[in-house]
């Protein structure tokens, strides 16, 4: 039996523009009033994430960083479930109002919603 393991290290995050890029060149969408999650399908055999989380809609830095905190949570108990697709959450003005919970609710749809997308491409 394979032992999975729900750890986030390096190779799971987008970090340079160019895998950014990448993304936001054809992505498949999802987006609801908290976020928008952008996807696409990668050459690896594992998910990555990316975060672009705007100053301009959540002004707080605690409560940005928190956010971050929570999406990366979400993302790496479900990692396993994703697939080979790079995903990058944007945050939208309304985010910052809401309760974790309600926030979690949403990335699970987000996650659910883009894996089925994806795989139809």
């Amino acid at each position: 039996m394979i032992k999975q393991t729900f750890d986030f290290p390096a190779r799971l995050r987008l970090k340079k523009p160019i895998q950014f890029k990448s993304v936001f060149d054809l992505p498949t969408r999802s987006t609801d009033k908290y976020f928008t999650v952008l996807a696409r399908k990668n050459e690896l055999d594992f998910p990555r994430l990316g975060l672009a989380i705007a100053k301009k809609n959540i002004k707080n830095s605690t409560d940005r960083n928190k956010i971050k905190r929570m999406i990366r949570e979400s993302f790496r108990t479900e990692q396993h479930l994703l697939g080979a697709i790079d995903f990058v959450v944007l945050t939208r003005y309304q985010t910052g109002d809401v309760t974790v919970e309600r926030l979690k609710v949403s990335l699970k749809k987000h996650w659910q919603n883009l894996q089925k997308k994806c795989v139809l491409y």
